[in-house]
């Protein structure tokens, strides 16, 4: 049998995906994960003759991508803000996409001041610990629903020893009796009408409790706005995570539970109207 090098047979791995319907480039990204590889490492090494155990872990890989598995679950990890997150199907994957909403938090907001900053919906925790590991004297506390997912978020916190208190608990209902200086969200807000256009990975294996929302996919900024009305300070400050189409209408519900503050819709480096931030 001819030799064959890592190149050939990822080249063939990814256009058999692509045949398949399936994201071909997705066989290469966990290849080079699995070696840990950097790309000038994939350039000096393609060439040469691949070892039987990379044969089978490529074999392995194939089959779970065409079984719709993210392939980050399949890594059990995912990089986000400097810093690797362990991910399991309880967990949202973090997207480059709520990196910018860290980005815009940290721009906004005071370096010098012990501020009280809450994260809801935490899931792996990677807003909280990313802003805690930038902003060591601030107190992040980091709320999640799901139990399944603040144990992961709380294994994150303990593996990377940044130092954020998680709370189990729906919303801010937990912290209605403190007050709160920064409420920063990627909350759930697709709305079930858009099940059928969403990617069958995500469908089939990311949690829906972290996905979806009723009122058009609105409800969870509603309950924000209701509970951020009652414990944020004066001059606090808001970060939301929005769905490309929901700006306005987001927009008009914090307007309404604060008149007196400013409301802006910001868009992502990709053009799209992505976060919502709310001051003055």
């Amino acid at each position: 049998m001819a030799k064959q090098t890592y190149r050939e047979v990822l080249s063939r791995a990814s256009s058999f995906l692509e045949a398949k319907g399936k994201e071909g480039y997705g066989i290469q990204f966990l290849f080079l994960e699995r070696k840990n590889w950097t790309k000038t490492q994939w350039v000096l090494n393609m060439n040469q003759e691949i070892s039987e155990a990379d044969q089978q872990q490529i074999q392995a890989d194939i089959a779970a991508l065409l079984e719709n598995i993210p392939p980050h679950y399949l890594l059990g990890y995912a990089d986000f803000y400097d810093h690797r997150f362990k991910v399991t199907e309880a967990t949202l994957i973090p997207r480059p996409e709520t990196e910018e909403l860290v980005a815009l938090c940290l721009q906004e907001t005071s370096k010098n001041l012990p501020l009280h900053v809450v994260d809801v919906g935490t899931g792996t925790g990677a807003i909280a610990l990313s802003l805690k590991a930038k902003r060591p004297q601030w107190q992040v506390d980091a709320v999640d629903i799901s139990p399944e997912a603040l144990e992961v978020a709380k294994e994150n916190g303990e593996r990377l020893a940044i130092a954020v208190t998680f709370i189990l608990g729906d919303g801010l209902k937990p912290l209605l009796n403190e007050t709160i200086d920064v409420l920063i969200s990627n909350p759930p807000y697709i709305s079930q009408n858009e099940w059928d256009l969403m990617d069958e990975s995500v469908r089939t294996y990311e949690p829906k409790l972290a996905l979806f929302a009723d009122n058009e996919g609105l409800a969870v900024y509603e309950q924000l706005a209701e509970e951020a009305a009652i414990c944020l300070k004066t001059e606090g400050k808001i970060f939301l995570e929005i769905g490309f189409q929901q700006g306005e209408a987001v927009r008009q519900i914090f307007q309404k539970k604060f008149p007196q503050k400013k409301i802006e819709i910001r868009k992502d480096l990709s053009g799209k109207d992505r976060m919502i931030y709310v001051y003055g």
